[in-house]
């Protein structure tokens, strides 16, 4: 039987992160690290408030599995354990962790990945008064792709022509975070257009998603907060162009792996995203986002300080932004 241990770990973010419904300090993240006794495997997971979970929720879980198990764990059975989630995330991605040692191999080999390339991603700019975007954007006028993070408030599309102003070349995504509504949608759509946005991810609040389905998508839509598992697809055809597949909503590179898999096959394109934690978490994203056309991995980045062993020094020289 493995052994498996859970701590909280948290890490200062170099500026307030400010979205729709929250705004942190800190990534509070749990690290679960599970051992034979030989060989060890670490995962980590970031509990998200806005789906219910706290630490001591997450926590939890983890230590009820291990009160309960009677059975050997392994990837392809936890997830009949605990339910999608950053617990699951996180106890699923140290059973990867472990097996890549167990078995020397990378985890790219072990998921049946492509070898590793580089990666492009979106770097995220929280929300902020127009004349501070423009300063952000600027600061980061070689950045190729910006996020923006959204609130559906009177200024979004002065803060988005800051943006624009501020990094005249960039790709552009929008973020709203479920905080828009029909009209701000259709207010917004042309002059995102002609600002050259590329991506609109999660305008109307999980569950109302129907509202897409008389409006115009001449930028690609993305579902976040409404798609965590492959069920969730079904009720997004039609609706949604993209899917963005997180870990944490997954519960787990093992279900994560299953919902690209299903979502490719029902033609959906593929964004995978992270919450705001350290390279421990991001570590299984970019090998999943070597299937993906949209990549948002920067959360290790937005830390005041970030783990320093030499595979995820490695890893970040993977994740380009220029």
């Amino acid at each position: 039987m493995l052994e498996i241990t859970a701590k909280i770990v948290t890490f200062p973010i170099k500026q307030l992160f400010k979205i729709a419904y929250e705004t942190k300090s800190l990534a509070e993240t749990i690290e679960v690290r599970v051992s034979d006794g030989q060989f060890f495997g670490r995962g980590e997971a970031v509990p998200y408030r806005h789906y219910g979970e706290t630490m001591a929720s997450s926590l939890g879980q983890i230590d009820h599995l291990k009160a309960n198990l009677k059975s050997e764990l392994r990837p392809e059975t936890i997830v009949n354990q605990l339910p999608a989630g950053s617990a699951r995330n996180a106890l699923d991605c140290a059973l990867w962790d472990l097996a890549t040692k167990q078995k020397s191999q990378r985890l790219w080999q072990l998921a049946s990945f492509p070898e590793p390339k580089a990666l492009l991603s979106a770097y995220t700019l929280t929300i902020d008064l127009p004349d501070n975007l423009y300063r952000e954007a600027k600061k980061h006028h070689d950045k190729k792709i910006i996020k923006l993070k959204l609130n559906g408030q009177a200024n979004d599309l002065a803060c988005l022509e800051a943006v624009r102003a501020g990094n005249p070349h960039c790709r552009l995504y929008l973020d709203a975070n479920e905080s828009w509504s029909k009209r701000h949608y259709l207010d917004l759509l042309a002059p995102a257009k002609e600002l050259g946005v590329d991506l609109i991810e999660q305008p109307f609040k999980a569950g109302q998603d129907h509202l897409l389905a008389d409006l115009p998508r001449p930028i690609p839509v993305a579902a976040d907060e409404s798609c965590h598992v492959s069920d969730d697809l079904e009720a997004l055809k039609g609706l949604y162009d993209v899917v963005n597949i997180k870990l944490d909503k997954t519960g787990g590179l093992t279900a994560a792996l299953k919902l690209a898999k299903q979502a490719k096959a029902q033609d959906f394109a593929i964004m995978v995203g992270c919450m705001v934690g350290s390279s421990l978490s991001i570590k299984p994203a970019f090998y999943l986002a070597q299937l993906a056309s949209y990549i948002d991995l920067d959360g290790p980045f937005l830390l005041a300080y970030d783990r320093s062993d030499e595979e995820f020094v490695r890893l970040k020289k993977m994740i380009n932004f220029t």
